[in-house]
């Protein structure tokens, strides 16, 4: 019972049939089944839980949904349009840019980290003026700069257990690596563990919250080893009397870290080329005809509601409007997928991005900015990105006790081995806690759902699919029928002549002949047809006198003496006696 809908002519959205999950405006679905948080669809039987408020009772695809909405209720039952943003860090009446990939509520007035998960936020609203990602260039930076001084540090450390690498060893070795592991940590670092303070402090405990913990407890113990060694018990001591440190641990995973941030970083990044791509369509500028007649270019961000604008042949149309001045064909392929042009007579409507054909028209501005159908395009994919899959309900569940279970496990780990672990036990307990802290880290838990949803939405819409809701990527798994209401827009886009009927004495070279003369004076998708079919047949082409075009209905003509017309039932009606057959 999965279908292909389609919302409107060549915008293909994908879902359930009757089982689509309503508006966040709407809060309180069918039977209390949607989360009023997420907006996802939560079956009662399999909810993580429910809470009653003022006789309604609500159910939760996870229980972090569940807390946010018991801390308050009223803001997630107000329509999202008439919502303020729950958590901001901006200061009063300042311009709120960049969000949270994962928890929308999350807003903020520069690039910096989400104070729940951790990921770096990324701009709002997606434009062509958006400049290269300060997050991305912060954390490309550090990595370089911690890259080399990080791989000393390891082959410092490895000396002991590869002799051919033998530098340095002893006391000397650790301060050299002391000297080189702290800008590492301390520097390049730094972004993490301000990530896990805020975590702590914010009581969502994250990836960030297990890398802060084990590169700070192996950095800060070898510091400790290196400056002051008699504070360590004797435990610490190796069977020479040498305190090991783990300063390599710290400064590679630190480097590790920085290339995954970076790699996610980049990866975010081309997931917006789609959406730039398609604000692209739309010119920079617009011919404005002021009332005198004079016609000026203007930036098309000055263009307002009312302007008359002017569209010159093969030039896009700026904003959305409605043409009141001559005729032409649009090529609207972009937004219908229909390969046809379309024509346009006074009183017809013209979107933002699409391709004027032939003709000159003058249009009346209506809809300019944000409110075109390309930029509410581009803000429906966007908004798409950030939805969430059900599927993330059980990464949601996991990531709200995997974190504290880690951590757990790590105390445990760290006493096992000082209770019965070979000497020195308690490095060994140090050591093996933080190991537990940084392999369990789950960093793919948090990326892998949200990073799989931006990168399928952004591809879907550079092949033209908008995927209105993250949920329709799972349920598409499970679809074996696809159902079209649609033909032109299953095809390649471009006409060819198959077959050709004539009426005796008629010959089909003939017909061809003659169609082909009069439709080289025509710019026509079809007429170029027509043209290709004459000349894979090798028929030379007739001395064609008195061409005109009839926008909409085709073009007349002599040809060879002969009065030709091509085009729609209604202009060979007129132009000569047709008998129904």
């Amino acid at each position: 019972e999965t279908v292909l809908q389609t919302a409107s002519p060549g915008l293909i959205s994908l879902g359930k049939k009757k089982s689509l999950p309503m508006m966040p405006d709407s809060p309180a679905g069918d039977g209390g089944n949607l989360d009023p948080v997420c907006g996802m669809t939560v079956q009662p039987e399999t909810a993580a839980g429910s809470h009653v408020h003022e006789s309604q009772t609500y159910y939760f695809c996870s229980p972090g949904c569940l807390a946010k909405f018991r801390d308050d209720p009223t803001f997630y039952l107000t329509p999202s349009a008439q919502r303020a943003p729950r958590v901001v860090t901006a200061p009063p009446g300042s311009k709120v840019e960049y969000i949270c990939p994962m928890d929308p509520e999350v807003l903020a007035t520069e690039p910096g980290a989400c104070p729940i998960c951790g990921m770096a936020l990324e701009p709002k609203i997606v434009t062509l003026e958006d400049g290269p990602n300060p997050e991305l260039v912060d954390m490309t930076r550090r990595l370089w700069v911690s890259l080399g001084p990080a791989l000393v540090v390891m082959m410092l450390a490895m000396t002991d257990m590869i002799p051919t690498l033998r530098m340095v060893n002893g006391p000397a070795s650790n301060w050299i690596q002391l000297l080189l592991a702290t800008p590492v940590v301390l520097w390049g670092g730094w972004p993490f563990f301000e990530r896990a303070w805020i975590s702590i402090v914010q009581r969502a405990p994250n990836m960030f919250t297990l890398i802060g913990l084990g590169t700070g407890a192996s950095y800060l113990y070898s510091v400790v080893a290196t400056l002051a060694p008699d504070l360590l018990p004797a435990s610490f001591h190796a069977h020479d009397g040498s305190i090991p440190v783990y300063f390599e641990a710290a400064a590679v995973i630190t480097v590790l870290v920085l290339l995954g941030q970076v790699l996610e970083l980049r990866a975010r990044g081309q997931t917006t080329s789609a959406m730039k791509a398609l604000l692209r369509l739309a010119p920079k500028t617009a011919r404005r005809v002021e009332a005198n007649g004079q016609e000026t270019d203007v930036p098309v961000d000055q263009v307002r509601v009312g302007d008359r604008l002017r569209v010159r042949p093969g030039e896009r149309v700026p904003v959305d409007g409605v043409v009141f001045e001559g005729a032409t064909a649009v090529d609207e392929s972009m937004v219908t997928g229909e390969s046809l042009p379309v024509e346009k007579v006074p009183g017809a409507p013209v979107t933002a991005g699409t391709i004027n054909g032939a003709g000159s028209i003058l249009f009346r501005a209506e809809r300019v900015g944000r409110d075109t159908l390309l930029a509410r395009i581009v803000q429906m994919v966007s908004d798409a990105q950030r939805s969430r899959a059900p599927i993330q309900r059980i990464a949601d569940r996991v990531a709200g006790y995997f974190v504290p279970a880690v951590v757990a496990v790590s105390i445990v780990t760290s006493v096992a081995w000082a209770v019965w672990g070979p000497e020195p036990k308690l490095a060994y307990a140090l050591v093996n806690a933080v190991a537990v802290l940084i392999i369990a880290c789950p960093c793919a838990l948090g990326l892998a759902t949200p990073m799989s949803i931006m990168v399928g939405t952004g591809r879907g819409a550079t092949a033209g699919v908008l995927i209105r809701k993250a949920e329709a990527l799972e349920v598409l798994g499970k679809v074996d029928t696809l159902v079209f209401d649609k033909t032109g827009t299953l095809t390649e886009g471009k006409p060819k002549l198959v077959s050709i009927r004539f009426v005796p004495p008629w010959g089909d070279a003939e017909v061809l002949r003659l169609a082909a003369s009069l439709e080289r004076r025509s710019e026509h998708p079809v007429a170029a047809a027509v043209i290709a079919g004459a000349e894979q047949r090798a028929l030379a082409p007739g001395v064609v006198k008195d061409f005109r075009s009839i926008t909409g209905y085709g073009v007349t003509g002599m040809v060879d003496e002969h009065t030709v017309a091509v085009g729609t039932s209604a202009l060979l009606r007129e132009q000569v006696h047709v008998t129904d057959p």
